[in-house]
């Protein structure tokens, strides 16, 4: 009864378009699955370009509950996308500051230092996103496109072949496509 009474609130604010606070003095239980669900609503505006009014559902979050890592990560995510990279920066070292071992806030934060051209920490930070969970696709398919800027491009290839084997294949199809990253001959050479 109480979530409802929550969700109604938080629907008709949006609707209203007023800004409200929640007094929430329930459980830590209901704290988290309200800041889930304020998270789930950013994650809503975000997929529709609408990257503030995600980020006021992110700080909703937050504050609700502080330490929530996945919310922090994808704040940055949409600080990022506006191209706010210090910003960003500082919620994706919050979120791995919650969460040491969340490997996508590592490969989303290097994404920034991509994007500011530091390629070194980029680097870096995709290596511990695959180190943390190397299933995980981007990472390689984001390191890879560090080592192809940078000419290294064996070692570009091979990050393109990882990437596609856990299902993230358009880099290396449109690589092949050009003539880059012959797969049947880097297959035999990569090590595994």
């Amino acid at each position: 009864m109480t979530r409802n009474i929550c969700i109604f609130i938080l629907l008709v604010s949006l609707n209203s378009g007023c800004a409200f606070t929640l007094s929430h003095n329930g459980s830590p239980s209901d704290s988290k699955r309200l800041a889930a669900e304020f998270n789930q609503l950013g994650n809503g505006f975000f997929s529709k370009g609408q990257y503030d009014r995600a980020i006021r559902e992110y700080k909703k979050a937050i504050k609700i509950s502080p330490r929530y890592a996945k919310a922090h990560s994808n704040l940055g995510y949409a600080l990022f996308e506006k191209k706010e990279y210090d910003r960003a920066l500082i919620q994706f070292g919050r979120a791995i500051e919650n969460n040491p071992r969340y490997a996508r806030a590592y490969n989303n934060r290097g994404l920034v230092f991509f994007a500011k051209g530091q390629y070194d920490r980029a680097v870096l930070d995709y290596n511990r996103a695959i180190e943390l969970e190397p299933e995980l696709a981007k990472p390689y398919d984001n390191r890879g496109t560090v080592y192809m800027l940078t000419g290294k491009i064996e070692k570009a290839c091979s990050d393109f072949v990882r990437a596609c084997d856990r299902g993230e294949c358009s880099t290396y199809e449109m690589l092949a496509e050009n003539g880059y990253c012959n797969f049947s001959q880097l297959a035999m050479s990569l090590p595994y």
